[in-house]
């Protein structure tokens, strides 16, 4: 609305080129009350004033020189939006003013001037003026305000379609669709137009009661909870699983609105991936991975609502706890892909060998478990029969990447309720029993008794005391001396741990050691050995017994969990110990454990002076590709080839061509388990540079070694004469009567004439003699003269072998002869002269293969060469 002070602060311009005019209507304005008035008498300036001040009147004179009223109006249409000129003329003629009024001019005034007429037009021109300019001004505001509207739409719209999730407004009234967005259409598969003719209950965004609490202001406000439901989709092939958020928006009076409008905002996102990566996580939570099998968390959930089921009807529960045998080898070997592929080719066997309703799961590793549910009236012979499928499926080989592998199975069997009520204690003691097979051959079956629990508890109670004596100072070291073959003086001595536990006494390394290597305690005690070890060459050192090297064995945990070369180093500096005194042995699936930085940690401590050997050579990889990639200074013998090494040509074979191979990669060998002299006598024969054994000494004290050392430095143990010339005949007969016949027989001959009364003696008088002629019974107990010469042949084929025998049963002699294995064949009763010119034809036929008889007291340079000081 105009009041009337929006009429009196109207700006109002006076044009006339007569001043008289001029004052006359300021002066009638003026006292009228119109507080915005001014004038001018140059027409001229009558543009330039309105651009400035926007009049809301212009009294403007037709007649005035240099520039008409018309002129005026006509600059002034330009300024003026929608042509509207506020323009009041003021003409005495007549005539013009309708000219006036089709040039632009609102209305016109007469001269001479009739007061009301002109206050009268004025404020009626004033009014229309204000109120065109009002009407402009809200056309203006509406327009704006349509504008950013439409921009809101637009943007509010452009982010409904730029989500993803799907946005559905609804009217909060009548609870029917009011728009959805681009992401509703392709969640859903509906046009837009579809969607909007769906009801929002048949579509799935809420029950109607639910609409209906989220379109009340007061039950809104606590209603905040996200909802989880499925949105019907286009196709018909099931639904959407979507989260629902709403949202209750109002608008109304505010805005100039006669009531209020409610609208509901729904934003449903779609779950489908979050549902399927939970269920993903569930199933890897629950399923091992490699397998497909359930993994030990469900098995054991499995197992106990088994067992829970079996309280109520009475039922019985086999656990079968299985492990393959050598897998680790089969693993190592041929490398870890082809290892998960066997345990996926088991897997496979044992889903197919199974009843539906029993369950098979993987614990671990190589480790399986399966549970078998029986009625109180089935008995252990149905778990036996399982077992035995078990292992039968195991007999075909298994195909990997081309190569052939065969494995067998050791299984425990442990039952509910008989040994156990509850699934941990039940597969625990299955475990139980699976080591018990593994242990009787492997390849097998046992069921838990209570015996093998009370092992159980016999090592909890060892892994226990163990764990007091690290920290208890309950461990010492003792020393086992080494012997260089060639020098005959102790080279150095191995350190073997031992263990004075409480109550118990001295226990040895064989009844604890697996239990540390199990339990990783072997890597602190192994560090604790090798500080002891740097201090007790120190100690020695002071004493003076000095340079004696100390070989410490080290675990393969103590590469992959300890800092061995910080240890080393540690205790070097500690107690000012030379490296070159300090040996590491090594088994060799410790050195394959971690191969690469097996291999930089070696060669560091290489660098450092160490030396490094290979402990049980022959019994692991035996390969020669890793002793070309290790540093290794020394080979150790395993006792295993050593123990039957006189007497057993296959052990032999395997020591030589250790020591050859040693030698060969410029390595040094030596022999543990001597504990003969004729062991010795053949390992020295045979170049091998150490040994180690009962026949030099047990382990001793740190205080009894040192003396043992001192006492061997003052009389070394010097080896043999050299005996390659001396004319040797070996004589074996069980017949003591015919041993001292034939020694008074060729005695006469100046032989060195050895006699044995078995073949066992036999063997060891071979180890520690040089013999060129042997004369052997045919008959005797525990092994023929044949079978006894078959083995001479291969263990020392210079060697001329005679048999002499009074059995009349020639088919193996003569099989013996045509294969080489004898020279001659004489029965008894014999021929002195012609025995002994057989046997001097013998030795001539030796002389004559190996030199020449007059050099027998010259050895040849060759022979020189070879020989064994």
């Amino acid at each position: 609305m105009i009041s009337p002070s929006d009429i009196r602060r109207a700006r109002i311009l006076i044009v006339d080129d007569e001043p008289v005019n001029v004052q006359l209507l300021e002066f009638l304005l003026k006292t009228s009350g119109y507080e915005n008035v001014s004038s001018t008498t140059d027409p001229r300036e009558v543009a330039a004033l309105h651009l400035q001040h926007r009049y809301d009147l212009i009294i403007l004179d037709l007649q005035m020189p240099h520039m008409d009223g018309f002129q005026v109006m006509e600059a002034l249409t330009p300024l003026e939006r929608e042509s509207w000129l506020p323009v009041l003329v003021v003409t005495a003629e007549p005539d013009k003013k309708l000219a006036a009024l089709q040039a632009g001019a609102r209305d016109f005034i007469g001269k001479p001037f009739d007061t009301v007429e002109v206050l009268t037009r004025i404020r009626n021109l004033l009014e229309v003026r204000l109120f065109h300019k009002e009407s402009r001004d809200y056309g203006t505001r509406m327009e704006r305000k349509v504008r950013e509207r439409t921009a809101e739409l637009q943007r509010f719209r452009g982010a409904m379609d730029a989500t993803a999730d799907a946005i559905f407004l609804v009217d909060a009234h009548n609870m029917s669709m009011i728009d959805v967005s681009d992401g509703a259409c392709r969640m859903l598969g509906f046009s837009r137009e579809a969607l909007l003719r769906i009801d929002p209950v048949a579509l799935g965004l809420a029950e109607r009661a639910q609409l209906e609490r989220h379109a009340d202001p007061v039950a809104h406000g606590r209603e905040h909870d996200i909802v989880e439901t499925e949105l019907l989709r286009s196709d018909g092939q099931g639904a959407v699983p979507v989260e629902i958020s709403w949202q209750l928006q109002q608008r109304g009076e505010e805005e100039g609105q006669a009531g209020q409008t409610r609208m509901l905002i729904a934003v449903a996102r779609d779950i489908s991936e979050r549902l399927h990566a939970a269920e993903r996580l569930k199933h890897v939570s629950n399923y091992d991975s490699l397998t497909g099998l359930p993994n030990r968390n469900l098995f054991f959930q499995t197992l106990r609502d088994a067992i829970e089921l079996a309280q109520d009807k009475s039922w019985r529960i086999a656990v079968l706890f299985i492990t393959l045998d050598r897998f680790k080898i089969v693993n190592d070997s041929l490398g870890p892909a082809l290892g998960d592929e066997l345990l996926r080719q088991f897997s496979t066997r044992l889903v197919r060998g199974v009843r539906l309703r029993d369950t098979i799961g993987r614990l671990g590793g190589d480790e399986f478990a399966l549970m078998l549910t029986m009625t109180r009236e089935q008995g252990e012979e149905d778990a036996v029969a399982v077992a035995n499928e078990v292992r039968e499926a195991l007999r075909a080989p298994f195909d990997l990447g081309g190569q052939k592998a065969v494995l067998t199975a050791s299984i425990g069997i442990a039952m509910y309720p008989d040994d156990a009520r509850d699934p941990g204690t039940l597969v625990k003691y299955a475990d139980v029993a699976m080591v018990r097979a593994k242990e009787a051959g492997r390849d097998g079956y046992r069921f838990f008794t209570s015996g093998m629990n009370v092992q159980v508890l016999a090592r909890l109670d060892l892994e226990l005391a163990l764990r007091g004596a690290i920290d208890g100072g309950q461990f010492q070291l003792h020393y086992q001396p080494k012997l260089d073959l060639n020098t005959g003086r102790i080279s150095g001595v191995e350190a073997l741990l031992r263990w004075h536990r409480p109550g118990f006494g001295l226990v040895y390394p064989a009844e604890f050691v697996p239990v540390m290597e199990d339990t990783g305690m072997v890597v602190k005690v192994g560090a604790w050995i090798i500080d002891e070890a740097c201090r007790q060459i120190a100690a020695w050192n002071a004493d003076g017994v000095e340079g004696v090297r100390v070989a410490v064995n080290v675990s393969s945990r103590q590469f992959v969990e300890g800092d061995l070369e910080g240890d080393i180093r540690a205790a070097l500096a500690r107690h000012h110990v030379d490296p070159g005194l300090l040996e590491l042995e090594l088994t060799e699936s410790a050195l394959m454990s971690n191969a690469e930085h097996t291999i930089e940690v070696l060669e560091s401590l290489k660098r450092l002076g160490i030396r490094i050997a290979i402990d049980d050579f022959g019994t692991g990889y035996s390969s020669l590709a890793y002793l070309k990639r290790f540093p290794i200074d020394k080979l150790k013998i395993d006792i295993a080839f050593v123990r039957d090494i006189t007497t057993n040509p296959d052990d032999a074979a395997i020591a030589l061509a250790i020591i050859s191979m040693a030698h060969s990669l410029h390595m040094q060998v030596i022999a543990e388990g001597v504990e003969s002299r004729a062991q010795m006598a053949l390992l020295r024969r045979h170049r091998c540079d150490e040994i180690q054994g009962f026949h030099l000494s047990r382990a001793l004290t740190a205080a009894d070694l040192g003396k043992l050392v001192l006492e061997n430095r003052a009389q070394p143990s010097r080896p043999a004469a050299d005996d390659r010339n001396v004319q040797t005949l070996l004589i074996v007969d069980d017949d003591p009567n015919v041993l001292a016949a034939l020694h008074r027989l060729f005695r006469r001959d100046n032989y060195r004439v050895l006699t044995a009364g078995s073949p066992a003696e036999g063997f060891e008088l071979l180890a520690l003699h040089r013999v060129q002629v042997i004369l052997c019974d045919q008959r005797m107990p525990v092994m023929s003269g044949t079978e006894f010469l078959s083995k001479v042949k291969e263990m020392y084929p210079d060697t001329i072998r005679i048999i002499l025998s009074g059995y009349t049963g020639v088919e193996s002699v003569l099989d013996s002869i045509n294969r080489g294995a004898i020279y001659r064949f004489y029965t008894k009763p014999w021929n002195d002269t012609e025995l002994r010119d057989n046997v001097r034809l013998a030795f001539r036929q030796y002389w004559l293969t190996h030199g020449p008889y007059d050099d027998r007291k010259t050895p040849r340079a060759a022979d020189a060469a070879s020989t064994d000081t």
